[in-house]
């Protein structure tokens, strides 16, 4: 996906692309003092997407069905999971 997402459905995200990927937390330690929304818990798996950010200069992951304000919407640092599976829709 080129362009950037905020609080993406799983109905959004595979209305884009017919994929979902799965990721682990790694890493839900050092949330940012002003992050107001939904938060990853270490070890449980999620459905993402991998975006890249014109903001950031790098992919963020998504946390599908997370809601966040801005400025971190519902995006988090790659090196916070570990990319698992991908299943394909069609």
């Amino acid at each position: 996906m080129s362009h950037e997402v905020a609080n993406l459905t799983l109905a959004e995200a595979t209305r884009h692309a017919p994929f979902i990927e799965y990721a682990r937390c790694l890493d839900a330690s050092q949330r940012p003092g002003n992050h107001v929304g939904d938060w990853p818990e270490e070890g449980l798996f999620y459905p993402v997407r991998v975006v890249d950010s014109h903001l950031e200069g790098m992919p963020l992951v998504h946390v599908l069905g997370f809601q966040g304000e801005a400025p971190y919407y519902n995006a988090y640092a790659p090196h916070r999971f570990e990319l698992m599976y991908t299943v394909w829709l069609n």
